[in-house]
């Protein structure tokens, strides 16, 4: 079984907005049900979980019965962090779910994910036992000696770029995620679940990813959004 675990639970300070971020709208749709739509057309997701932040989640519902996202099972609060709110949603699956289920983590506000992109993460993590999305890196990267100089370089073929989705069995992130947080290990700020892996040693699987799969963070990356969706509405651009 396929479950996607869909994080909704941020504020969006950054965009400005007076609403969270994953709930504006184009195309009068919002940004989360966009994203849901991906994992609702997916004939491998079985059913969706949605973290989303508290006081939202009636509004999630409606928007959710609106727009035919039938496939949304469970709707649970979120945390401080993304990782406390990650962990947030592991602990509900667990409640309904075997271990062998098969996990994928996704941003609510990351909503252009290919199909192919999805398809390709699920697949890897059935064959490997998880799987990250990720994309080479094409921009050279120095180390700073000071904050104005340099006199090393890592080569562009040892890094890759990595976002979500990312799958993991759900066993698995139960496990790391005790520890984590009995531990204090890999909950930082800016943690996330595959640097958490990598703190406890996990091996991560490479699989698919997209340069269209934007996060969705400044009024820029609005903007871009909805430049792509307009594109698609117009009969010219095919």
């Amino acid at each position: 079984m396929n479950i996607a675990l869909i994080l909704a639970g941020g504020s969006g300070h950054r965009m400005g907005q007076e609403i969270p971020k994953q709930f504006l709208t184009v195309l009068d749709k919002p940004v989360l049900i966009y994203t849901l739509e991906n994992f609702q057309n997916n004939p491998y997701i079985d059913a969706i979980c949605v973290v989303c932040i508290d006081g939202w989640h009636d509004v999630l519902r409606a928007f959710a019965k609106q727009f035919g996202i039938t496939k949304l099972q469970m709707v649970v609060s979120g945390g401080a962090t993304a990782q406390e709110s990650i962990r947030n949603g592991v602990e509900a699956l667990v409640g309904e779910y075997g271990e062998d289920t098969t996990v994928v983590i996704h941003d609510g506000i990351r909503p252009l994910v290919d199909e192919d992109v999805l398809d390709d993460v699920i697949e890897t993590c059935h064959r490997c036992g998880n799987a990250v999305t990720s994309l080479p890196y094409n921009e050279q990267i120095f180390l700073v000696r000071d904050e104005e100089t340099t006199e090393k370089y890592i080569p562009r073929n040892l890094l890759r770029r990595v976002s979500t989705p990312q799958a993991y069995k759900l066993g698995k992130l139960h496990e790391i995620y005790r520890r984590a947080f009995a531990e204090g290990i890999g909950i930082s700020p800016s943690s996330y679940v595959n640097t958490m892996m990598c703190d406890f040693g996990e091996v991560l699987h490479f699989a698919k990813g997209s340069d269209k799969n934007i996060k969705l963070t400044t009024k820029d990356d609005f903007l871009i959004f909805k430049a792509y969706i307009y594109a698609k509405q117009d009969p010219v651009i095919k």
